[in-house]
């Protein structure tokens, strides 16, 4: 039966964790990590999160495996990385907040100097942003990459943290066996929508098996890659069943592809001179600021632009539904918890305010006024993720 509950700022159970309330921090990739480890700007940045009042905050990002890695700098989860990640666990333990961690691989968008080599992917269909056809995985790379999933789970669970979030969305590798766009198989790992759940599934279903009952075990995955022959509502709802049935602690439906669509997953505006200006070389810069516009499709801001196929994912499981997408005012939290959904995930209120739940909480604000500029995006490649127009704002005394 679903929750009823409307009060945002009540402590909530997923699995075996309570929370001190409904709030919780996406992964949003944050440009602290440095040489693959944690440093003590991204423990800074998310203890600042967990003092602000969110329920659980997310690091972003967790590289299974040193080949599926976008960025040199991103953290692969090993024996290396694992004392950084305990010394971040605990300072957002000591602001009373909870942990996860994002458990993901590139697939074929994975930087090929950093796979050395082709990286790997569901099909051999070209990837535009890396100009590199995949190797496609046969099933022993399969069986590898999910031991590798489980492996990074109980890596983190010992390091201190409370949860774990499988990104199987966004175009990465666990949503390209999901998608029919990129995953042309026509072995057991794809063709129909039951062949092409059975990678992600079977991560979730390995990491629940290594972890118990009481772990929570979150997994985002798309709706809609927005790309003509990707995934589909009916695709979702398939897979939203089969991570049930695998042992997900809750789903949170969303959208968009990396590689494709990359802002269908914020909306709002595409800061085409930003997103140039920290890119590495002099013909990367000319080529975003001459054909930036043509390649990232802008997508208009409405709020809770999710929720539609949201409450269809929420109507055909059991377990509690996360909701993501488009949540700036309070209004819209209790509208969201009294739809039925049990968590809400943000990302940009937390970079705008890193204090909104506790301000929200108090009555001080009711509105995040994140004008959703998307200039936090680009700041992630030029230095870190940081509200710009906040910074403008403080500047100026306004």
């Amino acid at each position: 039966m679903k929750r009823t509950e409307t009060d945002p700022f009540s402590p909530a159970r997923l699995a075996g964790l309570e929370l001190r309330n409904r709030f919780i921090r996406s992964g949003c990739y944050e440009g602290f990590c440095r040489d693959g480890l944690v440093t003590d700007e991204l423990i800074e940045h998310h203890r600042e999160v967990a003092a602000g009042g969110i329920g659980m905050t997310t690091m972003a990002y967790g590289c299974v495996s040193a080949e599926g890695r976008t960025f040199a700098d991103q953290v692969v989860v090993n024996e290396r990385s694992a004392p950084g990640l305990a010394r971040l666990a605990d300072a957002v333990h000591s602001e009373g907040a909870a942990v996860s961690i994002q458990l993901t691989h590139g697939g074929y968008f994975s930087d090929p100097q950093l796979a050395g080599g082709r990286p790997p992917g569901a099909s051999a269909v070209f990837n535009a942003f890396r100009m590199t056809r995949p190797e496609v995985l046969d099933d022993r790379g399969i069986r590898r990459l999910t031991d590798a999933f489980v492996m990074s789970a109980v890596t983190v669970r010992d390091a201190g943290f409370d949860a774990v979030e499988v990104h199987a969305g966004h175009g990465y590798l666990l949503s390209q066996f999901l998608s029919p766009y990129t995953n042309r198989r026509r072995d057991g790992w794809g063709g129909s929508r039951e062949n092409r759940n059975r990678f992600a599934a079977g991560v979730v279903q390995g990491i629940r098996r290594a972890l118990g009952d009481d772990f929570p075990v979150l997994v985002k995955f798309n709706v809609t890659d927005g790309i003509r022959g990707g995934i589909q509502i009916e695709d979702a709802l398939s897979t939203a069943r089969a991570l049930e049935r695998a042992g997900a602690s809750t789903v949170i439906p969303s959208c968009g592809s990396t590689t494709k669509t990359p802002f269908m997953m914020l909306r709002g505006k595409v800061p085409i001179r930003e997103m140039a200006r920290v890119r590495p070389s002099a013909g990367e810069r000319l080529a975003a600021r001459l054909f930036g516009r043509l390649v990232v499709k802008e997508y208009d801001y409405e709020p809770m632009f999710l929720s539609g196929p949201a409450a269809e994912v929420l109507r055909k499981v059991d377990i509690p539904v996360t909701y993501i997408g488009g949540v700036q005012k309070a209004a819209e939290v209790v509208e969201l918890l009294a739809a039925g959904f049990e968590f809400i995930q943000v990302g940009r209120a937390t970079i705008r305010n890193p204090a909104f739940v506790n301000d929200m909480a108090s009555g001080v604000v009711d509105d995040v006024r994140c004008d959703a500029c998307n200039r936090c995006v680009a700041a992630m490649d030029d230095g870190g993720v940081r509200c710009v127009t906040a910074e403008e704002e403080k500047r100026s005394g306004s």
